[in-house]
């Protein structure tokens, strides 16, 4: 494979070459681990580094020099896409790590499409990456099953699906904080509270749902399936699925958008039919973007550990590298609910505010 045939060696006697592959498989330790020895650096662990050099010693390895131009030390970062602004905080947290530990990082996204994910496959194979960190995203079994025959150790963030068993994860209290930001509208006395869903097929996504149906029957408050709209993270399906609790007979009078950026554009529906919040409406997020502090109103929202997770996520890929495994496989990092402006107790008379707005004229996003 490119990766391994740019860092063959030759044994001295000319018996024959040997790869840092067939030295990793001989010693029981990753790729990246045996790269790591060859090029002298300091951190891996010296029971590994005494194993791989006696190996190394032993077949008569000599490390062939490096092509002109190629950069050691990397760490790759996947996106499924890379438009929302949530990505920015995981890249600062990875970026982080990596830079402490001398390691560089490329960022790539790959959109969900097979022809992108086997691209990027074949730029990782030519580059030879120390690690993987995915975002939100599922990777092609035969994908995985590549980087586990090429040595590379694979962390996921936030999964789309459930991995492997040994692929460690890295995620949020997603369901715990569904139910915080629930509990908080019940506790200001809501209780028709909307629900604007993230995609189902996100595990994030079910665990917020699920904390906000937990919260309601905690409260012994039937859950009203016609409060809960589908959304897709992003401003547009927020604004459009306010657009549609609004038009119920009996509206909401709190929306739990369960993105920041799904809150922001419910916020701006209701201010586009003359509605304000939290007068008319409360609205909570999910995120806690920068963003968000500086909205009209500041928005109340879950905080997610972006930025730790993506520390946690460097931080556990690189111990991978390193022949460390993490124990647990799963990092859930706790959630915490961020009291702003956007809540408040529902208002007295909610039906003749809201359904009055409900059949003014709707102008679309711009």
């Amino acid at each position: 494979m490119a990766a391994d045939e740019a860092r063959a060696g030759t044994t001295s006697g000319g018996r024959g070459r040997v790869t840092i592959t067939d030295i990793a498989r001989r010693a029981g330790v990753s790729v990246p681990t045996v790269s790591r020895v060859v090029n002298g650096r300091s951190d891996v662990s010296p029971g590994t580094r005494a194993r791989v050099e006696e190996l190394l010693r032993r077949h008569g390895y000599r490390k062939r020099a490096a092509a002109p131009g190629r950069r050691a030390a990397l760490l790759d970062l996947v996106f499924n896409d890379l438009d929302s602004p949530w990505a920015v905080e995981i890249i600062r947290g990875v970026e982080e790590v990596a830079h402490a530990a001398g390691v560089g990082t490329v960022v790539s996204a790959v959109r969900g499409r097979s022809g992108d994910a086997r691209q990027w496959m074949r730029n990782l194979r030519a580059r030879a990456s120390d690690g993987v960190v995915l975002v939100t995203s599922a990777l092609d079994p035969v994908l995985q099953q590549e980087l586990r025959v090429l040595g590379v150790p694979l962390v996921v963030v936030d999964p789309a699906g459930s991995p492997a068993l040994d692929v460690p994860t890295v995620g949020a209290a997603n369901r715990a904080g569904g139910t915080a930001a629930t509990e908080h509208l019940l506790s200001l006395g809501h209780r028709r509270i909307g629900l604007i869903a993230g995609p189902p097929r996100l595990l994030c996504s079910r665990a917020r749902h699920d904390g906000y149906r937990a919260a309601l029957e905690g409260a012994g408050v039937a859950v009203d399936e016609s409060l809960i709209v589908p959304g897709d993270f992003r401003h547009e399906s927020g604004y459009a699925a306010c657009e549609a609790l609004l038009t119920l007979a009996d509206p909401p009078t709190a929306i739990f958008a369960t993105s920041d950026q799904m809150a922001l554009g419910a916020i701006e529906a209701l201010r586009r039919r003359g509605l304000t919040v939290p007068r008319d409406m409360s609205v909570v997020g999910f995120d806690d973007l920068p963003e968000v502090r500086w909205s009209a109103p500041p928005l109340t929202t879950v905080r997610q550990p972006l930025a730790d997770m993506g520390r946690v996520a460097a931080r556990t890929v690189l111990d991978r590298a390193r022949d460390e495994r993490p124990d647990p496989p799963r990092a859930e990092l706790d959630t915490e609910l961020v009291l702003r402006s956007s809540t408040a107790p529902p208002p007295l008379t909610p039906s003749a505010r809201v359904c009055g707005a409900a059949h003014a004229p709707r102008p679309a996003p711009s």
